[in-house]
Formats: structure tokens, sequence, C-alpha cells
């Protein structure tokens, strides 16, 4: 028996039967030798017509990597012998036996410019918890960069004494962390993960004096790790296998900050969640959003106060410095999708777009939606109204080809697990190539299309271990699984 507690009250429970069902045993027999085992050569036959694993090389790592799993564990059998069918059934049921094994490597052609691949992206990377008065700490951001994301934001602003940068959100409750505790903890786990490029983007509301000070640090932390573009241009990104062991700085120039307001500022309220298998997001807390759309008009004042006396610091000129470390040009938006999604044979850059004012260009500009996302970056970012740090249905963007939808990897729910499973493709490196039909320049993909069906997927069924109650006057307990399959077209 195994004992629970929950709150007050104690359950106790019958554990799951370790057996193999009767399903298991049959495969088991139809490829064991007369002693009751499988070798090596069994376990092969078993991946190639059971798993559907063709590739010679897969098949011969794959029979070895079990073989291996097995003598660690101890499963074999006594004497020298093969696989048992209690050895057989653990495996099965096993990480080792992951859909996506992290330890099967990188797959993809990772040769590409950077616009061919989905890249693991993170919002407010800083943040322990909500939006709008949780702490900001390098912890957060050392564990994104151990998961396998490769896109880091801070946001950066001035002290109180206007003579150092703070890492915070701006315009709410939140409280600060040191920019150079941020930069080091990026330092030690950027590549521990994943060797393929951090892509650093920051949200500066600085004066040149505190830019130049930025600057310098960021140099002195990153020293050769530091990507620094060889021109102010590209015609084309290079692409992750040519920057692997880089970080990359990217954001808008200096100048192009004095201009426009934050992205953040930029996008709107407002959002409807989409009603599929995965089920209703669970909302964000009434009273939280209540209360962040009051953040209190005395701050609000005191905040633009602080940006018109930047302003006119500013003038007195750019850090250029600052403006040498920006390897990827963040563009600025003339709020005109048209003029927005045009495609420059001549240069690439980044654009960022709020998540309903992206969801909204969708429906009006999808196809050039997918082209300019062919050779330039798109990043997605959640809704201001998402306080407690809840997330949107990344696929809106990577079904139009967006390489950023940025996750808040700090809140909770179906689309974060959506994100990181998305994730674990390609051994978890963080960077997934996007389907070539999106990169299709002849013949552009349209999500919204019905297209004909090619392919039959038939999913056959797994042992799940359910805990049952002893008997009937016990706690009862309703267990069922639900399984969803998602793909990039509706």
């Amino acid at each position: 028996m195994t004992t629970y507690t929950v709150c007050c009250f104690r359950r106790r429970f019958r554990p799951a039967s370790n057996e193999p069902s009767e399903a298991i045993g049959d495969v088991f027999q139809a490829y064991a030798h007369g002693d009751g085992t499988l070798g090596e050569e069994a376990l092969r036959r078993f991946l190639r017509e059971v798993q559907g694993e063709m590739s010679d090389g897969d098949l011969e790592e794959s029979a070895r990597e079990i073989m291996t799993f097995a003598a660690e564990q101890k499963l074999l059998k006594k004497g020298g012998g093969g696989l048992t069918i209690e050895g057989f059934h653990r495996w099965l049921c096993s990480d080792a036996n992951a859909a996506l094994h992290p330890r099967r490597g990188v797959r993809d052609d990772m040769g590409l410019p950077l616009s061919h691949y989905f890249i693991y992206t993170g919002h407010n990377s800083y943040l322990t918890g909500n939006q709008l008065s949780s702490g900001c700490s390098e912890v957060p951001i050392a564990k994104a960069l151990l998961d396998g994301v490769r896109v880091i934001e801070l946001d950066l602003w001035p002290n109180a004494a206007k003579d150092d940068v703070e890492v915070l959100h701006g315009r709410t409750w939140t409280s600060p962390v040191e920019l150079g505790r941020c930069l080091d903890a990026i330092k030690e786990h950027a590549f521990v993960s994943s060797p393929y490029p951090v892509i650093l983007t920051l949200e500066d509301h600085l004066t040149p004096h505190l830019q130049a000070k930025v600057a310098k640090m960021i140099k002195e932390t990153f020293g050769d790790t530091l990507h620094l573009s060889e021109s102010e241009t590209m015609t084309e990104f290079p692409s992750p296998e040519d920057l692997k062991g880089k970080i990359i700085v990217s954001t808008k120039p200096p100048k192009e900050y004095l201009q426009t307001k934050s992205n953040k500022e930029e996008s709107q309220n407002g959002d409807t969640e989409e009603d599929s298998v995965w089920g209703e997001e669970i909302p964000d807390n009434k009273a939280l959003m209540d209360v962040g759309r009051e953040v209190s008009d005395q701050d609000t004042k005191r905040y633009v106060k602080e940006e018109e006396d930047m302003e006119k610091l500013a003038q007195v000129g750019v850090n250029m410095e600052y403006k040498r470390l920006i390897a990827i040009s963040l563009t600025r938006r003339k709020h005109d999708m048209d003029e927005d999604l045009k495609v420059d044979p001549n240069k690439v850059s980044r654009m960022s777009l709020g998540e309903t004012a992206y969801e909204k260009a969708t429906t009006t500009h999808g196809a050039k939606i997918i082209k300019f996302t062919q050779k330039n970056l798109l990043r997605i970012f959640p809704r201001t109204t998402r306080i407690t740090s809840s997330n949107y249905n990344p696929l809106m963007g990577w079904r139009y080809g967006a390489q950023m939808v940025a996750a808040n990897m700090q809140g909770h729910g179906r689309k974060l697990w959506l994100t990181q499973g998305m994730f674990r493709a390609n051994g978890g490196c963080g960077y997934v190539k996007k389907p070539n039909f999106l990169m299709n320049c002849d013949k552009m993909f349209d999500p919204r299309s019905n297209l004909p069906v090619k392919t039959m997927l038939k999913v056959k069924r797994k042992t799940f271990n359910i805990y049952q109650p002893k008997t009937a006057t016990q706690m009862q307990c309703s267990c069922f699984v639900r399984l969803a399959i998602v793909t990039l077209s509706l």
C-alpha cells in the first residue's frame, strides 16, 4: 500500500501492478529467443518492424543504447544473457524510450540562415513569478538556459540615482536585479545544454552614458563569445552552425529608441483564447488584472517624467560602442502592416509584434507574414494583461513562420507545455528547422485552407500506470488520459 497525505486527511492506494501487460508479453514472445530473452539482433528486428526505425545506423545505435540501459539498470538475464521481459517492459515505459530523446542528438541541417528555424524564446526572462509584483533575479535566466531556451530578454532601466543600470519590468512593482548578475548567469549557463547561439534581446530605456556602461559590461563579461557583425546591414543571417558558442545582441539602434515607444507599450490589450483539445487555459486572476490596469497614475506620471528627462539628456548623442554591439537590428514599426512586412532584398532584420496585433495581422496579411519570415526574424510576445505570466497558443505563431514565439517560462499551463514539447525536438538544442512548405517561395502555404489528406496517422495504445483505490468506500478516483495531436495547419 502507498499512503498519500492531502491537506488534513490521508488516503491509501494499492500501487499499480508492475507486471507487463498481455499486449507487451505477446510482442516480446514474437521476437524472443528460446531462452526467453531479447538479444541485439532481435531488438533490431523489433525496432525496424514495430517501432518503425528504418536507418541501419539508427538501428545499430538504438539497440546498443537499449542494451547499455538494461545493463546499467541490471535488467539483463544473469550470466550474460539478453533482455528479459521485465527489462523489456521497464525500458518501454522509461525515459530511455522517449519519443524525442535528447541523446539522439541534432538531426536538422544547422547550416541554413537563422530565419529558417523556430527558436526557443523566453519573455521577461528575469522574472520569478507574475508580471506585476514578483522579484527579478538571475536564477530564472539560468534555469531557462539550462532548459534549452536560446533567446533571453532583459529590460534595462536606470537606477534611482541615474548612475547605474538595473533589470526590471518597467512601470510595475517588480523588484530590480543588477545587470551584472544577469550577464554573469548568461555567461555561465549559455552553452551547457546547447552549443548553438544565444540571442540576447534588450529592451533599452537608457541614456547614452548608461548605454556606454552597458556596452563595457557586455564586452568584458562575454569577451570572445560575443558576436559582432562586420557591417550594420546583412543580406542574409548567418546560420546556427556558423554562430556556435556565440552570444548575439539584438535591439533597436539607440537613435530609434528615442523616437518610438517601447514595443510592449504598443501592444494592445484583450485577446481570445483558442478552444481546442488542449482545453481552456487557466485565466489570469481578475483582481491582479484590475490592479495591473491601475498600476497607479502617480507611478506612471513619474516614469513618463523620467523618460522625458532621459530624452533631453540623450540629445547629447548616441553611444557608438553600444551601437556596434547590435548584431541583429530591431526595425522600427510604421504601424502599417503593408509597410512593416515589406521584404528588403538588401537587408534582413527582426520585427516584434504583440500577441493581439499579430493575431489581427494573420487575418489580413497571412501570406505576407509567411513571406517576411522566410528571410527576416519575427518575434511575438504576450499581451500586457497576462499578469499571472500565462501564455498564448504558440501554434498561431509557428504556423505563419514566426521564429521567436516568446513564452513566459515562469508561467504554467498547456500552452507552455506545448512550447516545451516542441523544443525537445532536434536534440533539445533550442533550434527546430521550419518545415519546407513554410520556406517555399513559389507556392505560399495558407494555414487556413482545407488541404487534402495525404497521410493517415494511427496511434496505438500505450500502457499507463494509474493508482486506483483499494475499495469502493475509499476516495473515488476517476482517471483518464487525454491525447492531443497538434499540427501547424488548422
